[in-house]
């Protein structure tokens, strides 16, 4: 199949990085688990080391190297609003480490009251979206069609049975597992008409597609943005919370210390403004910056040109892994809307385990993939049609350290660097394994469910170590 997909591996650290395989030989690495954690860009890599030589305190310090670091973390905030079209005089970024603590934060800090205490949710979430809520609110669960699709007249439906009870409305842009994008804006303004604020977990969606959080007169506006540093190339340990300034002005912080204070006595306290009230004791102001970094490359790109990279590779992905004997692809399958998904496509081979499958890819193939359930555990038991008391059995199971009966996917999720050779090369392995032509001799570890290769020891301080080589 004849593709004029754009190349864009040179921007990025790592896409040439050999590694062993099970036979003795070395290839080159295809990571095809960017819907975990994506690589660094150059740009990222080469405003990192710029900096560092700079690297201080932030915030009151009077050094120059303080200055600096201060004026580049307050850049990196303003750049984080940019990225998602946020106005800072009406919001606010406030940086963490990833977006399950964004979530966590929000959860504690949003304004809940004995008569709107409802959380609508959905059975699509990535469990950082779902559990948060839990200790906070009564969370109400949206359902799913069979294919993983969030079912838009449930939706409604739950909007009118808990009418004004509903404070907010939190759902993903993205799934992690399915690759379905929801009309974020549309449910916004919905949630706006029943009373609700609402939140767009755009940790999947942020990397592949321009998110727009719009003015707060306008109807169809987020209310809040969540997203991290490591889906979106800037692998530095960074997650931002981007809502409402008005919101976060109200309340205490719900954690405190350093930095989260104008004044404090012995007897009284004198919370700080917006965003430092929620930032408590040193930031890590490397990865804001690196964060940054990665937002400028990806705004210098276009997001219009990244949104169609993607979905010409899915489009070209859809259609060679229908070729795999015993193959059955989750969500949509069809290649013409790749446009309209992300690039996460989860899959299971025929009269092979997940658990294995991904075994066989990373060490006889040097493919990355991901198995499991992919910290969505109810909308893997939908998308498999798992019932109540199979549910239960591998729930008991597991609770007693047995996971060799874990149900799950394989999901090869694709990065702006991908290209339609990393897509041949799992084609490729795919069909070997499901021919049975592999090497090694695998065992199941019962506890983990995880597939070993008979005398495979790896030897990684062979390629990495902490300690100064000689």
């Amino acid at each position: 199949m004849q593709t004029s997909i754009q190349n864009y591996r040179s921007l990025f650290v790592g896409t040439d990085t050999l590694v062993p395989l099970l036979d003795g030989s070395t290839t080159r690495y295809i990571n095809f688990d960017n819907a975990a954690s994506t690589p660094p860009m150059k740009a990222v890599q080469q405003a990192v080391n710029d900096f560092l030589p700079y690297y201080s305190s932030v915030h009151r310090g009077t050094g120059y190297k303080s200055q600096l670091s201060t004026h580049m973390y307050e850049e990196a905030r303003r750049i984080t609003l940019k990225f998602v079209g946020a106005d800072e005089r009406h919001h606010t970024c406030i940086f963490g480490k990833n977006t399950t603590e964004a979530v966590n934060k929000l959860a504690r800090r949003f304004p809940f009251t004995p008569e709107k205490d409802v959380v609508l949710t959905s059975a699509m979430e990535h469990h950082s979206n779902d559990l948060p809520w839990r200790a906070h609110a009564n969370v109400v669960h949206i359902g799913l069609h069979p294919d993983g699709r969030l079912n838009l007249a449930d939706f409604e439906a739950r909007l009118a049975e808990y009418a004004g009870r509903v404070a907010l409305v939190a759902l993903t842009g993205g799934s992690n597992v399915t690759g379905f994008i929801n009309p974020i804006h549309d449910l916004a303004e919905q949630a706006h008409l029943a009373g609700a604020m609402f939140m767009a977990d755009c940790a999947q969606l942020a990397p592949h597609r321009a998110v727009e959080m719009l003015a707060l007169d306008d109807p169809r506006h987020l209310d809040f943005v969540v997203l991290s540093a490591h889906k979106l190339y800037a692998p530095f340990g960074t997650g931002a919370l981007i809502g409402r300034r008005d919101v976060f002005e109200r309340g205490d912080p719900d954690v405190v210390g350093g930095g989260v204070v104008e004044i404090v006595t012995l007897d009284d306290v004198i919370w700080a403004g917006p965003p430092d009230r929620d930032e408590a004791g040193s930031p890590n102001h490397v990865g804001a910056i690196a964060l940054a970094a990665a937002e400028s490359a990806l705004m210098e790109i276009g997001m219009d040109a990244v949104a169609a990279h993607e979905a010409e590779l899915s489009a070209y992905a859809l259609t060679r892994l229908a070729e795999v004997p015993g193959i059955r692809i989750f969500g949509d399958t069809n290649p013409a809307n790749a446009a309209a998904r992300l690039g996460v496509i989860p899959f299971q081979l025929a009269e092979v385990d997940h658990f294995k499958v991904a075994s066989i890819l990373g060490h006889e193939f040097g493919i990355g993939v991901r198995n499991g359930c992919f910290c969505a555990h109810p909308l893997i038991l939908h998308l498999l049609g798992v019932d109540e008391a199979e549910a239960a059995r591998v729930r008991d199971e597991m609770m007693h350290n047995k996971r060799d009966n874990m149900p799950g996917l394989i999901r090869a999720s694709f990065g702006l660097y991908n290209t339609t050779e990393d897509v041949d090369r799992l084609i490729e392995a795919l069909q070997a394994i499901a021919a049975g032509k592999y090497r090694g001799q695998y065992r199941q570890d019962v506890a983990s469910g995880e597939f070993h290769p008979e005398g495979w020891v790896p030897n990684f301080e062979q390629y990495f170590s902490i300690h100064k080589r000689e």
